[in-house]
């Protein structure tokens, strides 16, 4: 890499021979103006006003404009004559914490280099005691004409030098903040909180120009005589934010499903369906009372149905239960010995029972005959 100057790190009474070099690059792609008639170069001429003739780099120097307008020539020896220690010395004045520095402070980047084998000792030593101390060197130092704040800071196993804007440089920030007082609700914080969390961190060397990468696309594809790509039409929506909670819930969303995280965000906003329950009827009347069942059928009298249907439990305790009753109501009757209408009633009833727990009954039945003489018995 090319020096851009040369000098010396002072610290203390430590002198520091070094080399400066630019740190970072500009990949901008530029332009030249042409005439849009012809395509002709648009150039710049450097043409003296007194003389009404172009002149050549090496016939132009330095003036300064006074406030008649008079013009005062400044040379570069003239410059080099000033009397500050800077001249050609990066003058270490202080040692801080980093987080003392104002970013908006920090300009232009440099490296600075060891200048030659002497210079290795004092320039290792100190940043050796720049890393173990955690701290960065405040300098001051000349630079094109001017003199500059710097701060000294350790890359890897390099000193670097960032240029810094001196303090009365740094406007205020006062006239930037919004001027009309807004609140901020928790539930916006909240979703920012998730936004952010969502996006998480980045590695800086995945990040890359788009835009220029786009440039070189279409200068390419123009220069081999192919048509230039159009680019999408940009979606609506821009501008003001009418709903900015629904804005945070759409930028968390987006963000998850571009970080391949559709699957969880579906499983988030998912809603488990509600199963409806069957409605239930009301309870059917059976001999003046209420059912006790409202899924059992009511058996059909005069058919074999009641002895091959497959009823629920529920439904088979139901009717052993009205069996049973009706056994104990039969055998009440014929002890009291009611009259012979009160005998054909208690007959139909023990008729009726016996079609609806032919399952449960075990004994066989008995010849009509029999069934008389029993009950003339008793």
């Amino acid at each position: 890499m090319r020096s851009i100057w040369n000098g010396a790190i002072s610290f203390g009474l430590v002198s520091i021979p070094i080399k400066l070099v630019n740190a970072t690059e500009s990949h901008s792609i530029s332009f030249r103006q042409i005439h849009l008639e012809d395509g002709g170069r648009i150039r710049y001429r450097k043409f003296c006003e007194l003389e009404e003739k172009e002149v050549s780099s090496a016939e132009i120097g330095k003036g300064y404009e006074a406030a008649d307008g008079a013009i005062i020539p400044i040379t570069e020896e003239d410059l080099a004559s000033l009397p500050i220690p800077t001249a050609r010395t990066i003058e270490i004045v202080a040692f801080v914490p980093g987080d003392r520095i104002d970013p908006l402070q920090m300009d232009a980047a440099y490296y600075l280099s060891a200048n030659g084998v002497p210079a290795a000792k004092p320039y290792t030593l100190l940043r050796e005691a720049l890393k173990r101390n955690k701290k960065v060197a405040i300098a001051k130092f000349a630079l094109r004409g001017r003199e500059r704040l710097g701060m000294l800071r350790v890359v890897d196993d390099v000193i670097a030098m960032h240029g810094l804007l001196w303090p009365d440089e740094v406007r205020a920030p006062e006239e930037a903040a919004p001027e009309t007082e807004v609140t901020v609700r928790e539930a916006e914080l909240d979703l920012a909180d998730a936004l952010m969390d969502t996006l998480g961190e980045v590695d800086m060397e995945s990040l890359h120009d788009d835009y220029r990468s786009a440039v070189e696309e279409m200068i390419e594809a123009k220069a081999s005589g192919e048509g230039v790509v159009q680019a999408p039409a940009a979606p609506e929506g821009g501008g003001k934010v009418i709903d900015l909670m629904a804005a945070l819930k759409s930028s968390v969303k987006a963000a998850k499903e571009a970080r391949g995280d559709a699957a969880a965000s579906e499983r988030e906003a998912k809603v488990s369906p509600v199963t409806p329950l069957k409605s239930r009827t009301a309870p059917k009347e059976v001999g003046g009372k209420k059912s006790t069942s409202t899924k059992a059928k009511p058996a059909a009298s005069g058919s074999g149905t009641a002895r091959k249907t497959t009823a629920k439990k529920s439904a088979a305790s139901s009717r052993t239960t009205a069996a049973e009753k009706a056994s104990t109501s039969r055998a009440s009757t014929s002890k009291a010995g009611t009259a012979k209408a009160g005998s054909s009633k208690a007959s139909g009833s023990k008729a009726s029972a016996s079609k609806a727990t032919a399952k449960k009954a075990t004994a066989k039945k008995a010849p009509a005959k029999k069934t008389a003489s029993r009950r003339r018995a008793s």
